[in-house]
């Protein structure tokens, strides 16, 4: 099954002490990057989210927002600073004699003052918030998953297209090849016979050499059939493979162009050479979309 790198989920989870947000998007990257973003009481969870998402994201780059709304204060514990109430109270109490100054000092004013109470997270149950947060991790992977899926079928239908038409313009090379022989002994025949003007005659033997020797220079039966297999290779790992095969595909396509140069410059013939720049710019096409793929 071919997937896209490029896609986005969100999933939400909610119990009776809170309601859980997690939005994942992906894009490309040559390998699987996890990014985290959630609020730090909760860092200890990350680990446990992480393996939720790389159970579905291979490879990509991922960038996950963790949101968390609490429903109730049961994870919530306020803790009253005794030392720093006391000196405010020995403050108060100092200032009104020095300065003869009327007034109560009184819970109402104490508990008024700065830092007096603070409330601090006081989680209970961290099993109970992991599993919160990878239920919706969860949800959101899938989603993600289900847009990838989308996309890598559109990818797949769009390689298999281009796949063929190199395949194509591989066999319209094939059928050109023998040609190119004939008529480079051709050509040097006509060229002899412009210089020479029929004065000396060329030994035929010595025509059959330099066209054996220029038949073997401009071979190109090898690379023709190596090219024409990395075409059928592709075909097979977009509609047979269950893993991911991004950086297979990356490999084949460097295959893929090594035998299209070396095509073009052991071809020494114009049509050919013209055959082979459709088909680099066809397989250029190939590594562009390759790059998507997960």
């Amino acid at each position: 099954m071919i997937k896209s790198m490029t896609g986005f989920g969100r999933g939400e989870y909610s119990d009776e002490n809170r309601n859980v947000i997690v939005e994942i998007k992906t894009v490309n990257h040559r390998y699987a990057d996890i990014s985290i973003k959630m609020p730090k009481r909760y860092s200890f969870a990350e680990e446990k989210l992480k393996a939720v998402i790389k159970d579905r994201i291979k490879r990509g780059k991922a960038e996950v927002s963790v949101m968390v709304e609490n429903l109730s204060e049961s994870d919530v514990n306020v803790k009253l600073n005794e030392p720093l109430a006391a000196k405010y109270i020995d403050s108060l109490k100092k200032l009104q004699e020095d300065h003869d100054l009327s007034g109560d000092i009184d819970i109402g004013l104490i508990s008024s003052m700065p830092d007096v109470f603070r409330t601090l997270p006081d989680i209970e149950d961290e099993d109970d918030v992991n599993r919160a947060i990878s239920q919706a991790a969860a949800m959101a992977a899938e989603k993600n998953d289900e847009m990838r899926i989308i996309e890598g079928e559109k990818l797949a239908e769009d390689l298999l297209k281009r796949g063929e038409t190199v395949r194509g313009i591989v066999k319209d090379i094939e059928e050109r090849a023998p040609e190119v022989v004939k008529d480079y002994v051709d050509k040097m025949m006509e060229r002899i016979h412009e210089l020479l003007e029929d004065a000396v005659d060329i030994p035929e033997e010595r025509i059959l050499t330099e066209a054996a020797v220029f038949a073997d220079k401009s071979n190109i039966t090898e690379e023709l059939v190596r090219l024409d297999s990395h075409m059928r290779q592709l075909k097979q790992i977009l509609t047979e493979s269950r893993d991911p095969v991004g950086k297979k595909l990356d490999f084949l396509v460097q295959e893929m162009n090594r035998e299209a140069n070396t095509i073009g410059s052991k071809a020494n013939d114009i049509e050919i050479t013209s055959k082979v720049l459709e088909a680099k710019s066809e397989i250029e096409k190939i590594r562009e979309q390759v790059q998507n793929i997960e």
